[in-house]
């Protein structure tokens, strides 16, 4: 389990719209909408961000973002 550390790489202004995104309860589909971009991109995002906040679901990088104040509920 992840402390609530900040990570050791900090995330791109894009990675933070998606996890924003990720956070309101939007799919791949209706972040890349949202974003301009490709399911592939929206994709590839996610995978850095699970990478960087050391989880391996979208629950979990969700619940790790709000204990570190990055997204509101």
């Amino acid at each position: 389990w992840p402390s609530d550390d900040a990570p050791l790489e900090a995330l791109t202004p894009r990675e933070l719209d998606v996890l924003r995104l990720l956070g309101e309860g939007a799919g791949n589909r209706a972040i890349g909408e949202r974003l301009g971009i490709s399911d592939h991109t929206v994709k590839f995002h996610l995978g850095a961000i699970f990478g960087k906040l050391g989880v391996t679901t979208r629950t979990a990088a969700v619940r790790r973002a709000l204990r570190l104040g990055w997204i509101d509920t």
